[in-house]
């Protein structure tokens, strides 16, 4: 009896485990359904977004077709599966809210089995646009490196074995990357991470651009050789580059590299299955109070510089916010790491300007769009204090003044190095103060933007999110318009510019003219958001607290 009683228990948790697995798979098809019962701009962006995804892996996938029997094909292929790789190991930093059926910390708190809710979100990871395009892109580059039905034959198992790995690839590090941004310190991480990768990513670029640069004319794959070589021993590359030891006859060199590829996928599921049953039992350590009374201590003497009333102390908050909040953090040290690896591109590619520094301005500017988003629902205390315009003013006053106290000196610290690299230092007055200009009218128009198109910032806490689910068309919204005033308003600046540079006049002048201009902009964007604002505070709370 007691046999058959356990017979019937493992046949009821496998029952159970397949009615989860078919439970997460028809999650994540309701999710992309879902999409499009959205309203119809948000349905038509996504709508043009997995079209042009597809587009792109199909483009990519013919492309890469083309190459088959040329030198240096299979090195082509090597090469973007490296980089699939390295994009997809990088997902869940940036792009973590794309998919939400590929949160675990969604799911945990469900009934499921670990081994299940991994089944299931494996089978879920392998539906939808991104999977799709990836196989047309894995596709295209196996009929590149292969050669003949053996190859073929190969490139049958090393397609899906490729894309499987991606996806267990994703799915562990997200898990890993959720229990590690469950505390204040693997938030910082994961922000300054991925700045690190950013400027690695930017860093292989100058190489593969360099490389290619000394190529000869037309179609030469050969400057890929050297790269093809190394990571074609890697696993998931070395499943793909099967499909050419296949088809050059090296049998046993394309099985081992097959068996390689299945040993680490099946070492990442274990990794993954590991992290999953870590995140069901541990608790949240970001519930730790975290205090430091001597860091404190010397700190309240610096506020003493921020002026008096609600602007200083509103400007003193906000600061707090940027320091200690990772999601405000992740994007202040975005604009500043994507300054400078805008600088030291352009030199380092030949383009180079001292002028690139107005780029920073413009980068630093963008971050008083959503002024209001990481408030969430607390917004409603700021809310219950607006009652005439002036309020709304020193309000708004004070969250500009936090972002001009850490944008300004960023740029007079950006400026000399950007001289410097260029040798032209006699440009540098005037790109301070283009740079103070962009700053400036991106700070207006950033004001009006934050009353006008407001969003909410994710609830998790996810550093890499900058949007709430379903609230990326706000975000797009906000930044184009942003990019998009902030250019047309800083022509007056530009022309002024041009017409003294042209006209061999003297061109610091610009620096005051800039300054000036950018103060003016920020005042009179302040203000005419604030006369919006107290009409408005509903809809920004309603707004903000959409999580």
């Amino acid at each position: 009896m007691s046999a058959a009683a356990d017979t019937r228990a493992a046949a009821d948790r496998a029952a159970a485990d397949r009615a989860a697995v078919r439970a997460l798979v028809g999650l994540k098809l309701r999710l992309l359904r879902n999409g499009l019962r959205r309203s119809r701009g948000m349905a038509v962006g996504y709508v043009v977004g997995v079209c042009a995804g597809l587009l792109v892996g199909l483009s990519g996938a013919l492309g890469l077709a083309a190459l088959h029997g040329r030198a240096g094909a299979a090195d082509a292929a090597a090469v973007l599966v490296a980089g699939l790789t390295v994009c997809w190991a990088a997902m869940p930093l940036f792009f973590f809210a794309s998919d939400e059926s590929a949160d675990p910390t969604r799911l945990t708190m469900l009934p499921l089995r670990p081994a299940a809710l991994l089944r299931g979100s494996l089978l879920g990871g392998l539906i939808g646009p991104g999977p799709l395009a990836n196989a047309l892109l894995l596709t295209g580059g196996a009929v590149a490196a292969g050669r003949g039905a053996a190859s073929a034959a190969v490139a049958v198992l090393a397609v899906p074995l490729v894309l499987l790995v991606l996806v267990a690839l994703i799915r562990a590090i997200g898990a890993a990357n959720a229990r590690m941004l469950s505390s204040r310190r693997g938030k910082d991480l994961a922000v300054f991470g991925g700045l690190l990768f950013a400027l690695l990513a930017q860093a292989g670029n100058l190489g593969l651009q360099s490389s290619l640069n000394g190529s000869r004319p037309g179609v030469d794959l050969s400057v890929l050789h050297p790269y093809a070589s190394v990571v074609r021993w890697i696993p998931p590359v070395a499943a793909l580059d099967a499909v050419r030891s296949a088809g050059e006859g090296a049998y046993l060199l394309a099985a081992g590299q097959l068996l390689l590829t299945a040993a680490v996928l099946a070492g990442l599921l274990a990794w993954w299955l590991r992290g999953l049953r870590e995140l069901m039992v541990s608790g949240d350590s970001s519930t730790l109070l975290e205090s430091s009374p001597a860091a404190t201590a010397r700190a309240e003497g610096w506020w003493r510089l921020l002026p008096a009333g609600r602007v200083g102390a509103v400007a003193q908050r906000q600061l707090r916010y940027a320091w200690r909040e990772p999601r405000a953090k992740a994007a202040v040290f975005t604009g500043i790491g994507m300054t400078a690896v805008f600088a030291v591109l352009s030199a380092v590619q030949g383009w180079g300007s001292v002028y690139v520094v107005a780029i920073g301005g413009l980068m630093l500017g963008l971050q008083s769009g959503n002024l209001f988003g990481g408030d969430g629902s607390g917004f409603w205390m700021v809310g219950a204090t607006l009652a005439t315009r002036r309020d709304a003013r020193d309000e708004l006053r004070g969250r500009v003044l936090a972002v001009a106290l850490y944008a300004v000196p960023v740029l007079l610290l950006f400026g000399p190095p950007a001289a410097a690299l260029n040798g032209d230092w006699g440009d540098l007055a005037p790109a301070l103060g283009l740079a103070l200009a962009a700053l400036g009218t991106s700070l207006g128009v950033g004001s009006l933007l934050s009353v006008l198109a407001p969003f909410a910032l994710p609830a998790d806490g996810n550093p890499m999110r900058n949007a709430a689910p379903g609230q990326n068309g706000a975000v797009m919204l906000n930044a184009f318009g942003s990019l998009v005033g902030v250019t047309l308003l800083c022509l007056p600046v530009g022309g002024l510019l041009a017409f003294l540079l042209l006209g061999h006049h003297p061109s610091w002048p610009l620096l005051p003219v800039g300054v000036l201009y950018g103060t003016a902009l920020a005042l009179l964007g302040v203000r005419i958001a604030s006369g919006r604002l107290i009409g408005r505070v509903p809809e920004v709370l309603a707004k903000v607290t959409e999580r």
